[in-house]
C-alpha cells in the first residue's frame, strides 16, 4: 500500500517545493519611477558593458513552461527513479504568446530530450554537474529552436529533482 502511495505523495511534494521556488525566486517589480532612474544610473553602472555598444540593450521574457516534467530511470525493464524537471524558456520581447500557442509542441519535444538524456545515463550520478546540464540545456534548445525559431534565445533549468526508489 504505502509502496503505491510513495510516487503520488513524492510528486505532491515536488509539485509543491516547485511552485514554493517559484513564488520564492519570483523577480521583483520593475519599479516604474523615471525620477529615480537617473540615481540609479549614477550609482551603479549598466549591467552591459562597453565592448557591447554596438548590440544595443538586449531584452528578453521568460515563459515558465506550465507543468513539470516527470521522467522515468528505467533499469532492467523497471522504474527505479524519476526525475522531475521544471523548464522556462527565454524569448524576445513580445514572443510570450507564441511559446504559449505552441506548448504542447514543445512539452512534447522536450520530454523526447529528457527520455533521452535519461537513456543515455544523464540523469545517473552527478547528474547536476555543470558540463552535464550544460549538454541538457543545448539539446533542448536546439528542439526549442526548430519548433519556435529564433525568438528563443536560451533553456532554463530552473528545478530539477530524483527521487529513488
Amino acid at each position: 500500500m504505502i509502496k503505491k502511495l510513495l510516487p503520488v505523495l513524492l510528486l505532491l511534494i515536488g509539485t509543491g517545493g516547485g511552485v514554493g521556488a517559484g513564488l520564492f525566486l519570483r523577480p521583483a517589480p520593475v519599479a516604474p519611477a523615471a525620477e529615480d532612474a537617473g540615481d540609479q544610473h549614477e550609482a551603479s553602472p549598466p549591467a552591459e558593458s562597453e565592448d557591447h555598444e554596438d548590440e544595443g540593450p538586449v531584452e528578453r521574457e521568460y515563459v515558465k513552461l506550465s507543468n513539470q516534467f516527470v521522467i522515468p530511470i528505467v533499469d532492467r525493464e523497471a522504474v527505479r527513479a524519476l526525475m522531475v524537471v521544471a523548464l522556462s524558456v527565454e524569448v524576445t520581447i513580445g514572443a510570450k504568446d507564441t511559446v504559449y500557442l505552441r506548448e504542447p509542441k514543445l512539452r512534447d519535444s522536450f520530454l523526447q530530450v529528457l527520455f533521452d538524456h535519461a537513456n543515455l545515463g544523464g540523469f545517473e550520478g552527478a547528474f547536476t554537474s555543470a558540463n552535464n546540464l550544460d549538454v541538457l540545456r543545448a539539446a533542448l534548445l536546439e528542439v526549442a529552436q526548430r519548433d519556435l525559431g529564433q525568438i528563443v534565445t536560451d533553456v532554463l533549468i530552473s528545478d530539477i529533482g530524483r527521487q529513488d526508489y
